[in-house]
């Protein structure tokens, strides 16, 4: 069967939140998102000139940080120097980086898998501020029966999703700790997303370095991995999908800290299923 045959029969799992102002936004990111109509129908219709026609557009003002969105790998750095040893001055400028940027991010095409770590405990969502450590990780890939292998875009759920109207209760999700993060990149997924704000339990430091948020400093800085945020993953979980096909596109933004993405997960449909 052709490529193009397999993805007309694929079942198909949007893992996109909506967008709209009021929806959950790190504080570091605000006021993070703002659409309005420039132009309107009425703006340019006269019905003896154009006919039946009509045109509307709008301004959508936004932080590449709001929404499901992928880091680019100049989002973060450790003692001014970005993935790769370049160093934060030789990079930035008012415009954006010179250097990793988010038009360098590469589409995301390939297998995804799904640890569904609330599920995998008994419970529709984890406790506030969980942190999900690699034991959690490897338990859960266990008990779907899943290997997470080099390459893979690695997805966690912590059932916060449900949360997205409500940006209090979103902001304690539970994230993964730092021996999640250590586990996740020995791995060597290419990327990893989750249900959640910022991936990392946001509560967590660092006892070594003090730092907060690990995860952005060791999967970004030091492995070049991506993160994707703000995901949906309830209806995979609830089909109790752990393997699929992963795609993933982020757009060109020159010199910007990340994109927003559209996450998709294909798998074969029963017959008569597909979408």
């Amino acid at each position: 069967m052709s490529l193009a045959a397999q993805l007309a029969t694929a079942r198909v799992f949007d893992l996109e939140q909506p967008r709209f102002a009021g929806m959950p936004t790190h504080p570091a990111h605000k006021p993070g998102y703002f659409y309005a109509l420039h132009r309107r129908h009425r703006d340019s219709y006269r019905p003896a000139e154009f006919g039946p026609r009509s045109g509307s557009s709008g301004v959508l003002t936004m932080m590449e940080h709001s929404g499901t969105h992928i880091d680019a790998l100049c989002h973060m750095a450790c003692d001014m120097t970005m993935h790769g040893g370049v160093k934060v001055e030789d990079a930035e400028r008012a415009d954006g980086y010179r250097e990793l940027g988010a038009e360098t991010m590469m589409p995301l095409l390939g297998r995804g898998v799904l640890l569904d770590v609330a599920a995998h405990k008994g419970v529709a969502q984890l406790p506030e501020n969980y942190p999900i450590s690699a034991d959690d990780l490897i338990a859960t890939a266990r008990g779907a029966g899943v290997t997470v292998r080099a390459a893979d875009v690695l997805l966690v759920r912590t059932g916060y999703a449900t949360a997205w109207g409500d940006e209090p209760a979103y902001l304690n999700a539970a994230g993964v700790a730092k021996s999640g993060n250590i586990w996740a990149a020995d791995q060597k997924v290419v990327a990893v997303g989750a249900d959640n704000m910022a991936w990392d339990n946001m509560t967590e430091r660092d006892p070594d370095t003090n730092m907060a948020l690990f995860g952005h400093a060791h999967l970004l800085v030091t492995h070049g991995i991506h993160i994707i945020e703000n995901l949906n993953l309830e209806e995979l979980a609830a089909a109790k999908i752990y393997e699929f096909g992963f795609v993933g596109i982020p757009l060109k933004f020159r010199g910007a800290t990340g994109s927003p993405i559209r996450p998709l997960a294909l798998v074969d449909a029963p017959r008569g299923q597909a979408n």
